[in-house]
């Protein structure tokens, strides 16, 4: 083991070859949790426009009066 280490320490090239292939290695799993990152943010500001979508369409049922909701409900009831 010991002569595997002096062999790859001795040599600037692997030693420089083994270097690059661990940073290439790190950048693409740092790249990975961007990404991630990202898409949850996507993910949350969908969710926060569909919630303020959802309270205006209660909000504005909840201005109607009962008569006018009961009446737009059978329009949209299968008989």
């Amino acid at each position: 083991m010991s002569a595997l280490l002096a062999v790859v320490l001795g040599n600037k090239a692997l030693l420089g070859f083994l270097a690059s292939v661990i940073a290439a290695l790190c950048w693409g799993f740092h790249q990975r949790l961007a990404g991630a990152k990202a898409e949850r943010g996507r993910q949350a500001a969908a969710e926060t426009a569909a919630r303020a979508v959802a309270d205006q369409v209660q909000n504005d049922i909840g201005a109607l009066p009962a008569d006018a909701v009961r009446k737009e409900l059978k329009s949209w009831a299968k008989d």
